[in-house]
């Protein structure tokens, strides 16, 4: 009764060892096919000689892999073959490799392919002079210059690639060139996904398109949809403009780009820059739009202007360029300063105007109680609207209108009183040093006007009305004033003046506001909270291709032909360099030189 479970497990025992058996035999390399069989022990020895025939080329099938060449070298008792003549290697339905001359071994799994090599995914074709091929880690890899062509991306050249077949990804490395129909992309190194056309730069890299160049030293890029994303160093070249920040984001389809943190946007025609810490720039409207601590300069060879507000807006081509400024303006020239709730300047007619929008919000107290004002040197301007003409070529100021409501201020050279003239519009033209040497006061004008004698010394008071008025300046000092059609006026003693008659209705002294520096435009601001950029994950080195796994394999292989008593060192480890020769190859795959790590 005992004897049928002990056969069972006999039974059960062989069926296993037979399993295991013949899958030890399905690992070794086999021949489908050949037409002649011959052998050379002088030439080849302990080898095969296998040549194609007229009905076929020789097939060779090792564990999924199917090969076909015109000639071979079989080496049996090394499970090593070496195939030559159109060699044709098949894994699956996705990987496709064909060669002048290919290495195989059954015992380390690793192909060696040289000559014309073709590796061929669904995706993308990859073809080199000499291509390593491990089946074991599904790599392959080449270091003597290769070429990618992908339909939809372009061709891809680096000196250093590798293919890593289970997530289908290019890692090229030295050299690495891009060419797509719409732009070339160079750089240090460039992982490339083919499923997905998506690229990730490291390193120094630039993509440059017909009307566009970009630089940074990390980035992404998606192929199909033409859109990046860069950082570290990052900048864009249009045409006359170049936009540089933290972070940039590029839509090429829509001519689109727009930038995070630390901006600058320069443009090299108009000798002109806008920085802030957000913005976004439509090259086909030829505009610009920034924001968060935002600053307009126009670059003068003899003084800057500086504009700063909430919101800046660059329009037009450079011909007819607009710089539109929102939201409590500042603006500082060493010789004029001003505020308004908005600046609007035409940079082709040289004209800048100073707007006070009516607006509603009772949080919004400069739109709703403060006009537009302007200082020149000593003298303070206010209105409804102020237009400042100059000449840009020139860097000179030429004229300014003041439109109702225009009130200008002057503190006495002397005492602690103040000049003013008050009247419904002011004219103002500058002289040669942008200082203001005559002011015209039209309609309903009035005057207080400190009178001195050319000692400084105080002859009298004088308060005046007029139908206009006009004033003459020597230096920063009034010279002379006119008055026309004058209504009434008298010049009384310091002693016999009003005390209460000392000031205009509707005077209002700013002077505290004034902006005496660059640093003084943002002295009102927030404190400044700017987002963390994510950024991109760091570049991850590559693994050693002929790593500790691979030559195991090979001294294994070398192992198994001395226990086999096999004169021959083994073939499998002839392209396999040695551990001292590793660093040279792989450091390069590592770490580029110029690779710095990104923020």
């Amino acid at each position: 009764m005992k004897t049928a479970p002990i056969l069972y497990i006999f039974f059960i025992f062989f069926f296993i060892s037979f399993v295991k058996l013949n899958a030890q035999q399905q690992k070794r390399i086999k021949i489908e096919y050949s037409g002649f069989l011959t052998s050379s022990e002088e030439k080849y020895p302990g080898a095969k000689i296998l040549t194609r025939d007229d009905s076929g080329q020789i097939h060779i099938i090792h564990e999924g892999v199917n090969m076909w060449c015109d000639q071979a070298i079989f080496y049996s008792n090394e499970d090593f073959i070496e195939a030559y003549g159109h060699v044709k290697m098949k894994q699956g339905d996705t990987i496709n490799m064909d060669a002048k001359y290919v290495e195989y071994s059954g015992k380390t799994k690793l192909a060696f392919a040289s000559g014309d090599v073709v590796l061929t995914e669904p995706s993308s074709v990859l073809t080199t002079d000499t291509l390593y091929f491990d089946r074991a880690k599904q790599q392959s890899f080449y270091k003597t210059g290769g070429t990618v062509v992908r339909d939809s991306s372009g061709t891809i050249t680096s000196k250093i690639g590798r293919y890593y077949m289970d997530v289908k990804k290019y890692q090229f490395v030295n050299d690495v060139k891009l060419v797509n129909p719409q732009y070339v992309l160079e750089t240090e190194q460039l992982d490339y996904y083919t499923e997905n056309a998506l690229a990730y730069m490291y390193g120094p890299s630039t993509i440059t398109g017909s009307s566009s160049k970009i630089y940074c030293e990390r980035g992404f890029y998606d192929t199909t949809k033409d859109i990046g994303y860069f950082i570290k160093n990052s900048r864009i070249d249009y045409d006359n403009r170049t936009i540089e920040g933290d972070s940039l984001y590029f839509d090429r389809n829509k001519n689109f780009a727009s930038a995070t943190n630390n901006i600058t946007v320069t443009d090299t025609l108009n000798n002109s820059l806008i920085k802030g810490h957000y913005a976004e720039v439509y090259r086909a409207k030829d505009s610009v739009f920034i924001t968060k601590r935002a600053l307009a300069i126009s670059v003068q060879e003899n003084d800057s202007l500086y504009i700063h507000s909430d919101t800046l807006m660059v329009t037009g081509k450079p011909e007819h360029r607009i710089t539109r400024a929102f939201r409590n303006v500042k603006m500082y020239k060493s010789d004029m300063s001003g505020k308004a709730d908005s600046i609007h300047i035409n940079q082709e007619t040289g004209l800048t105007q100073l707007i006070n929008l009516s607006r509603l919000s009772p949080k919004d107290n400069f739109a709703v109680k403060r006009r537009p004002i302007l200082w020149n040197f000593g003298n303070q301007m206010t209105g409804d609207t102020i237009h400042i003409k100059s000449n840009p070529i020139e860097e000179k100021l030429d004229s300014l209108i003041v439109f109702e409501n225009a009130f200008i201020i002057s503190k006495d050279t002397v005492g602690d009183g103040f000049n003013q003239i008050k009247g419904q519009r002011l004219y103002g033209l500058f002289n040669e040093k942008n200082q203001l040497h005559q002011v015209d006061i039209i309609r309903n004008a009035e005057s207080i006007y400190y009178a001195r004698n050319d000692e400084q010394e105080l002859i009298g008071i004088e308060k005046s009305k007029s139908a206009s008025i006009s004033m003459y300046f020597e230096g920063n000092e009034i010279n002379e004033l006119k008055k026309i059609n004058q209504v009434d006026g008298s010049l009384f003693p310091k002693s016999k003046y009003p005390a209460n008659a000392t000031k205009l209705k509707g005077f209002d002294w700013r002077e505290e506001e004034r902006p005496k520096s660059v640093e003084d435009l943002f002295k009102d601001d927030p404190p400044l909270n700017l987002p963390i950029i994510k950024g991109l994950e760091d570049y991850i080195p590559q693994e050693e291709f002929f790593d500790e796994d691979l030559i195991n394999r090979a001294e294994e292989a070398e192992e198994s032909n001395k226990s086999k008593n096999l004169q021959n060192p083994s073939k499998a480890s002839r392209h396999i360099p040695s551990k001292d020769s590793i660093q040279d190859i792989i450091q390069p795959l590592k770490k580029p030189a110029t690779l710095e790590k990104a923020p």
